[in-house]
């Protein structure tokens, strides 16, 4: 299954924390987005994680799951990083 996990950390080391945990379950499509494919036991051990680093009410983190006919109905303007996710335009 496909979780897209944007954040908005307000520390530098926090962010880099979350950055860093991320970067071992997915890949990064933009600074702050992580594009993660993982099983429901998995993403509920990231989202474990991630509560022992955000602060609240100082950050956000926001775990979006993607079912597959949305995945199939992904668009990607600009350059593709890594064409791992099957039926992707790209514009």
């Amino acid at each position: 299954m496909l979780y897209v996990i944007a954040y908005d950390i307000a520390d530098d080391g926090r962010r880099q924390q979350v950055a860093r945990f991320l970067e071992g379950w997915g890949r990064r499509v933009e600074k702050s987005v992580f594009e993660c494919n993982v099983s429901r036991e998995q993403v509920r051990e990231i989202v474990a994680h991630l509560r022992t680093l955000v602060v609240d009410p100082e950050d956000r983190c926001h775990v979006y799951r993607v079912c597959s006919e949305c995945v199939s109905h992904r668009l990607v303007i600009g350059e593709e990083l890594e064409p791992s996710w099957p039926n992707v335009v790209v514009v």
